[in-house]
């Protein structure tokens, strides 16, 4: 498989009645699943005629965003998924950066997109669909792509709100996917149930595995979250044995008591990223699912959506942290200290580096921080050789998995004392009665801000930690929430809780 379309045309061949992905108004083919890429494709080339240009698409989340990805992929451009439910001005910068792309709507959401567009060339899914298709034109077109092209930008906000376009190639994505498939041995019989938004990276998991192997994705409902024994219902009723969600989403199966109630007989993996996965939540999903196999994977959009990853094989008790693991297979990991140079011995804290073909181009119109990200290796002086500084402090434990730490930027000095803000989240999450907790650091104030949700007081939860920390990590405010406050990709919203302290 030299690019992703590959995929889609091997498994069309192969499966061409299996269904390949299900949303809550249809059941779609990989046949035709196909037949409406290449609509799109067809459209793209004899109406536009871009080639290695920008295309979004503005759309709810369904089965025929895939059928888009797909069509502008074969058209040899690349993608930026849009979600209609990203706020007006996320939108306008988006486009600005891309610099006038191409934009794919429907019927329903072409007023709305006409009030941000501007004079963006602009087409209906429906038109595209209803226009016949040139199979013999668009292979022509997707002969001359080669697996260094671009096939996506999504847009990360990371800790400033502003959102970075992060360039990612075909090749990336099936390095990343070749590893994904072989260490959890997905096939045709796999049934994904997808959580995350399109816009977001852990999608590409579900999406393209879907795509390789002939395995059926469902499109979750949005709406089932908001009630777990539902959701666990719709996953029984669908037989869906895998899945890839925040651990924001497996918590709250637990926190609000759903997960005893509904057992999914089907289930078989269990995988993770974006955020830290507690262990006192996860050993509830273990005690409920022993079978299952419980992979705690670790990367950021920069890196192709994961580069390192544990298979949980022993127990751990609530309080300690999960191990990250190590490389993924093509991906080398390494720690630098402050002055760049090599961090090996255990517990000794350095910045998460890394290197392989899992790298991005940088960010789309935006030298500045690409420049700052994406590196020259500091332990290679003979050659170029690119490397991304995640800002992301780890360490390794005594057998020689990594285990996260804290970003870089909450690291913080208070009271004389170097203190990472993880790990007073990481205690936090261990005690009785809280549920979800997020440390924010009030620099006006000089103090630790502990933002959480549970059925604990102040008091309780100050006595607690002062079991498990020293008394110069304990806290000075604590601040009760009924609902921890979620970013557009489901994790905590760490931006707008510092809002917060700042009003």
């Amino acid at each position: 498989m030299k690019i992703v379309t590959d995929y889609l045309d091997h498994s069309a061949e192969l499966f061409p009645d299996k269904t390949a992905v299900v949303d809550q108004y249809r059941t779609v083919t990989f046949g035709v699943l196909k037949e409406e890429a290449l609509h799109i494709a067809s459209y793209i080339i004899k109406h536009f005629g871009r080639w290695h240009a920008p295309v979004c698409f503005y759309l709810d989340k369904s089965a025929y965003c895939i059928s888009v990805m797909m069509g502008i992929a074969y058209s040899g451009n690349f993608y930026t998924p849009i979600d209609t439910k990203m706020p007006a001005t996320r939108i306008e910068k988006i486009l600005e950066t891309l610099e006038k792309p191409l934009m794919v709507t429907d019927r329903r959401h072409l007023n709305q997109v006409e009030q941000f567009i501007g004079d963006l060339d602009v087409f209906c899914l429906e038109d595209a669909m209803h226009e016949p298709y040139d199979e013999k034109k668009v292979q022509k077109i997707t002969n001359q792509i080669i697996d260094t092209d671009v096939l996506y930008v999504l847009f990360t906000s990371g800790s400033t709100g502003n959102p970075k376009g992060v360039i990612i190639g075909h090749r990336s994505v099936i390095d990343y996917i070749d590893w994904v498939t072989n260490t959890f041995h997905f096939d045709e019989n796999t049934v994904l149930g997808n959580q995350a938004p399109f816009y977001f990276d852990n999608s590409i998991l579900d999406i393209y595995s879907m795509l390789k192997t002939g395995a059926t994705m469902y499109i979750i409902p949005q709406i089932n979250f908001a009630f777990p024994i539902k959701l666990l219902e719709y996953m029984e009723t669908n037989r869906i044995n895998t899945i890839f969600w925040v651990p924001s989403a497996l918590c709250l199966v637990v926190n609000l008591k759903a997960i005893s109630k509904r057992h999914v007989n089907s289930l078989q993996n269990v995988l993770f990223a974006g955020e830290v996965m507690p262990n006192k939540q996860l050993n509830q999903w273990r005690r409920e699912y022993p079978d299952a196999l419980y992979g705690n994977l670790y990367g950021p959009t920069e890196i192709t959506d994961v580069c390192a990853a544990y298979v949980v094989d022993r127990e751990f008790r609530d309080d300690e942290a999960l191990p990250m693991g190590k490389a993924c297979c093509n991906t080398e990991i390494f720690l630098l200290d402050e002055n760049d140079r090599l961090v090996t011995k255990p517990d000794m804290p350095g910045e998460l580096c890394v290197r392989g073909t899992c790298l991005a181009y940088g960010y789309y119109n935006n030298p500045e921080k690409t420049r700052a990200a994406f590196v020259q290796n500091p332990l290679n002086h003979a050659y170029p050789e690119t490397i991304y500084r995640t800002g992301d402090l780890v360490k390794y434990n005594e057998l020689g998995e990594l285990v996260y730490i804290c970003r870089k930027d909450y690291q913080i000095k208070h009271m004389g004392h170097r203190i990472e803000l993880g790990e007073i989240e990481t205690a936090a999450s261990s005690l009785l009665g809280v549920n979800q907790n997020c440390c924010i650091y009030d620099d006006n104030r000089h103090k630790i801000v502990m933002y959480y949700t549970g059925a604990v007081d102040e008091k309780e939860l100050s006595a607690g930690l002062k079991s498990l920390l020293p008394d110069y990590m304990i806290p000075g405010k604590f601040i009760s929430l009924k609902v921890m406050p979620l970013n557009l990709n489901g994790k905590m919203d760490r931006v707008l809780l510092k809002k917060k302290l700042e009003n």
